[in-house]
């Protein structure tokens, strides 16, 4: 059976302007994204390198630490009022709960050992601190046997 062929090889000019605008409309999207607001604080986490950390396996409530300010359920919140706040979370939740806590690299150890004291009072008995993951390195992953 023979079929007919109408389909030729292109040889005329290939026009450049669609391919410009295309080009030209990626660029503008990715500058206006990186211009759009980010809801939220900005929270340098600290980098764990090659360490592997625990993660939370029940219940977690997360309290933020920049320099100047807690912020625990999306609001600051003062330092005098954040034990209440976190015991008052607590007891909603039934069963252990770990507290996350997210601190910037530019906080201080007294504010970290200041929160873990006021964690244990309330009665947490896991606090971790949350860190950056590490980056996948697949030169040193290893083989998983057969």
């Amino acid at each position: 059976m023979k079929f007919p062929r109408n389909a030729r090889i292109f040889r005329g000019q290939l026009d450049f302007a669609p391919f410009a605008s295309v080009l030209f409309l990626l660029v503008i999207f990715v500058l206006l994204g990186k211009m759009l607001y980010t809801p939220g604080i900005q929270v340098q986490l600290p980098a764990a390198g090659d360490v592997i950390l625990p993660g939370a396996t029940g219940p977690t409530l997360s309290v933020a630490v920049r320099t100047n300010a807690f912020y625990f359920q999306d609001q600051e919140v003062p330092e005098s009022e954040l034990s209440n706040r976190l015991f008052a979370a607590k007891q909603k939740i039934s069963g252990p709960v770990t507290l996350i806590v997210e601190l910037d690299r530019d906080v201080t150890g007294e504010k970290w050992t200041q929160l873990w004291s006021t964690a244990q009072q309330v009665g947490f008995r896991d606090v971790l601190m949350a860190t950056l993951p590490r980056v996948y390195d697949p030169s040193s992953a290893r083989p998983t046997p057969p």
